[in-house]
């Protein structure tokens, strides 16, 4: 085996030689007069550290405005939806859409919807 390596090498195989060589190749090219392409590497990179942030900022922002929590109007089990989606009740099947922030079912043309009102009764004793 050599033992008179160039420590160099040896120190390449650390990452921090990597490194060494990276800043040794970007200040040749800005003293050569390429120094668009270190500037054109530095944009790229900015772009691709800055993208996602940016991404899943405007991701959460859409999710915030297109989400709904509501209770279904059949069993009042509570769940989420998204605006213009229809869906399916997780518990019942019903399926509903999502208008003014609220789950309504979905029905077809010309069936009327009702809602139920509890009438309480009393009865009177017939005196016959």
């Amino acid at each position: 085996m050599n033992n008179y390596s160039p420590k160099l090498l040896w120190l390449n195989n650390s990452g921090l030689g990597c490194l060494l060589n990276l800043l040794l190749l970007a200040i040749l090219l800005v003293s050569v007069g390429l120094g668009w392409v270190v500037n054109g590497f530095l944009i790229l990179l900015g772009v691709i550290l800055i993208t996602p942030v940016i991404g899943l900022w405007i991701l959460r922002w859409w999710v915030q405005r297109n989400l709904v929590e509501n209770q279904c109007p059949v069993c009042s089990y509570e769940f989420t939806g998204f605006n213009g989606v229809d869906t399916r009740c997780p518990s019942c099947g019903e399926a509903l859409e999502i208008e003014e922030g609220k789950f309504k079912r979905v029905t077809p043309p010309g069936t009327i919807d009702v809602d139920v009102v509890d009438v309480s009764v009393k009865q009177f004793d017939d005196p016959d």
